[in-house]
């Protein structure tokens, strides 16, 4: 059951606040749209890339009718924390998996993530969590903001690995979610995070590809403008 047809069965209705993830797959607060209640946008814990459950106490009001949480990158959502403030309010609380989460080859994406933890430089690897499965194995590249990090997504793609951003954008500023606000964890995530190739296939001589191709940029590169 999708998140729409979870929110609609639970008796969310036009008018009620539904607290969503500001980082990561708009589809979630485009559901809370589709229902005519309204998206109120937390912000994400910066290490975990899911949505803080301080941020989500932070926001709730009597109007707020339910909370949704997502699993990101692989990491698990701190749900015990959103279900015990869910029951403080009131609050039905959704715990969804990310679109596209693949339950195969857990062990070896976790054999690949160790291995670039080890030997990766001048990026700053994912931390450690229990029952990480590394869906997608993501870095920061810190610095001045975006033009640090697309300068390496560019530096790192001529070299021939296929990086990718993995959040273009906070949900609140997507095209009928825009809100007035600015949520400092969710915009430096969006602005550092970079997908590096870990999914179960690669061989250990493309995972040394990928190794050399960020290493030899010798740490952060200077702003593009």
């Amino acid at each position: 059951m999708g998140t729409f047809e979870t929110l609609k069965s639970a008796g969310v209705r036009a008018g009620d606040e539904v607290v969503v993830p500001a980082y990561g797959n708009a589809e979630v607060a485009e559901a809370v749209v589709q229902l005519r209640a309204v998206p109120v946008f937390a912000d994400v814990d910066a290490d975990s890339y899911c949505v803080d459950p301080a941020a989500v106490s932070d926001v709730v009001t009597s109007r707020t009718a339910a909370v949704v949480a997502v699993h990101r990158f692989g990491r698990r959502a701190n749900e015990a924390w959103i279900r015990e403030i869910g029951q403080r309010h009131g609050l039905l609380v959704v715990v969804e998996e990310e679109p596209g989460a693949d339950p195969e080859g857990v062990e070896r994406r976790r054999e690949h993530a160790s291995y670039l933890d080890g030997r990766l430089s001048g990026v700053r690897t994912p931390g450690p969590a229990v029952g990480h499965t590394y869906e997608r194995y993501v870095v920061r590249v810190p610095g001045n903001g975006r033009p640090d990090r697309d300068a390496f997504v560019r530096a790192v793609r001529a070299k021939g690995v296929m990086c990718r951003v993995p959040v273009q954008a906070p949900a609140y500023r997507m095209p009928g979610l825009r809100r007035d606000v600015f949520l400092p964890h969710t915009e430096r995530a969006v602005d550092e995070t970079l997908a590096l190739p870990a999914h179960a296939g690669l061989s250990r001589r493309e995972l040394h590809k990928v190794v050399g191709a960020c290493n030899a940029l010798g740490g952060l590169l200077q702003p593009a403008f």
